[in-house]
This record gives structure tokens, sequence and C-alpha cells, in this order.
């Protein structure tokens, strides 16, 4: 007989997985859109632009690979799955979470860094507005999260 409380928690990992592969397409489509429409000339690009938009794009590939290991880790592994969980659910770190931006922060981050990482390819002015604004978010998420964190403790 399944053990009926990590049932859902399990599907929740196999839909990350899911959801993960369906980016790493998206960023594959995504580097042949750009390779095709001309973005990335390193003519036009400042050292600052090229290596952001290497880091950010293979760094991210190179993450959500890392991601989907865990996940398939976590399911293989039933302490670690309830370790897991127990983690997710924890109280405090949804309050951190919330407090510090939650989903609306996390979506408009990464917005600013699809962003960033297009203008890079394109137009440096742009590029430089953006990569500020996205330097700007984090700081601003990264401080609110380290004030709630301390005035939980």
């Amino acid at each position: 007989m399944k053990d009926s409380s990590h049932f859902s928690y399990m599907d929740k990992i196999r839909r990350r997985i899911r959801i993960l592969w369906l980016i790493v397409i998206c960023m594959l489509v995504y580097m042949v859109v750009i390779g095709e429409t001309g973005g990335g000339d390193s003519r036009i690009m400042t050292p600052l632009a090229q290596s952001f938009s290497s880091i950010a794009f293979f760094g991210g590939l190179a993450y959500v690979f890392y991601r989907i290991h865990a996940s398939k880790k976590l399911l293989s592994n039933k302490y670690l799955l309830k370790e897991q969980m127990r983690q997710e659910l924890d109280e405090r770190n949804q309050f951190l979470h919330d407090k510090s931006g939650g989903i609306v922060v996390d979506i408009l981050l990464f917005l600013l860094l699809s962003i960033t990482l297009t203008s890079s390819m394109y137009n440096m002015t742009a590029f430089y507005m953006s990569f500020s604004i996205l330097l700007l978010t984090v700081l601003l998420k990264a401080i609110a999260y380290f004030v709630y964190q301390r005035s939980r403790q």
C-alpha cells in the first residue's frame, strides 16, 4: 500500500521536472532565434554584455539541468523527499520568501533577466539600463530577506 501523504508531493516534483524540460527546450529555441536574427554580434557588444550573456544563458542552462538531476534524485530517495517537503512547508521559510517579495518578485527577476539577456545582444544602452534595474531588484530582495530573517530570530 502506498503512503498517500507523499503522493501529491511526488506529483509536484514530477510536474517540476516536466516544466524544467520545457524550459530547456525554450532556452534552446531562444538560442537559435537569437543566432538567426543576428544577435550576439561581438563587434557591437561590450565585454560586460558578452560576459553577462554567456554567464546568464549557459549558467542558467546548467542550473536547470542541475535542478532536473536534483528533482530526479528526490524521487528515488524517500528520505530526501521527506526532508525537502519539510523544508518547503516550513512556515519560517515561507514567511521570508513572502516578505522579500514572494512569487511576484521572483517572476519579475526572471523577466528582468530575460530582458537584460536579450538587450545585451542587440542594444548596449538598453542593456545597461536593464542590467542596472536587475541589480537593483536583486539588491532590494536580498536586503528585505536579510532584514526579515534577523527580525524573526
